[in-house]
């Protein structure tokens, strides 16, 4: 067990290093719903690689996280934002927007809609599909 502890906190540490980056690259606002002057972390894309990237991770606020972590409590309001920032430049953030706008876009049509609209690269297609929420 503490082999596991150990493994988690470094993948800890590595992610808090990418920190600096992440809040030149995002504006110190959440790449998902923009909120600004909350807490913003790091959260690695599905699946995510032995040692998390800039590239790879997208800054999000506690709300995004915890919503993303248990798709079942997800607020279809909240992530309206999704419609928009699935067409940011990070292919991060366009797969986080794409995963769960495809899941709102079962109940929602407004969600099917916004997805609909938007056209990504190859490998942008290629890493949304490889995990669903």
């Amino acid at each position: 067990m503490a082999k596991g502890l150990e493994k988690h906190q470094a993948k800890q540490s590595q992610l808090s290093a990418l920190g600096k980056d992440l809040t030149r690259r995002s504006g110190s606002k959440c790449e998902l719903c923009e909120a600004s002057g909350v807490a913003l972390r790091p959260m690695p894309v599905p699946p995510e690689d032995e040692e998390p990237e800039v590239e790879t991770c997208v800054f999000v606020c506690d709300t995004c996280r915890e919503q993303l972590e248990n798709p079942k409590r997800i607020d279809p309001a909240h992530w309206r934002c999704a419609a928009q920032s699935v067409w940011s430049e990070v292919p991060a953030v366009q797969v986080v927007a794409a995963r769960v706008l495809d899941h709102l876009g079962k109940t929602e049509l407004w969600a099917r809609e916004a997805l609909e609209d938007v056209f990504f690269e190859e490998e942008v297609e290629e890493w949304i599909a490889k995990q669903v929420l």
